[in-house]
């Protein structure tokens, strides 16, 4: 005849308790330390980012206080072209009259 063993609630249970501390041991000393450094290594890059953010920030306004005089600049440039090309007017003007015309021309 089999014999049929019997199970032990007990036993089961704490089968299950053991595989639940085992569990649990390697989440602690395997997973968490794996994510500790994972979150250590994209936060020292947040940080690295959030330098090069400062300091794009300050080229910035250094370079916002270099350009305000630009517009009086470009009005001073406006008024010289309107200027040059005054006079380039006039001396071409000069020059066509002393010129001979062209053969074909008259």
């Amino acid at each position: 005849m089999a014999t049929i063993a019997a199970h032990d609630p007990d036993k089961e249970e704490a089968k299950h308790m053991v595989l639940w501390w085992i569990g649990n041991a390697v989440l602690l000393f395997v997973v968490l330390p794996v994510v500790i450094a994972l979150l250590n290594r994209v936060l020292a890059a947040v940080e690295r980012i959030r330098w090069a953010a400062d300091d794009i920030l300050a080229g910035g306004v250094q370079l916002a206080g270099a350009l305000e005089p630009v517009p009086s600049m470009l009005a001073t440039t406006d008024a010289t072209v309107a200027q040059v090309s005054a006079g380039a007017v006039r001396y071409a003007g000069s020059v066509a009259i002393l010129l001979p015309p062209k053969e074909g021309e008259n």
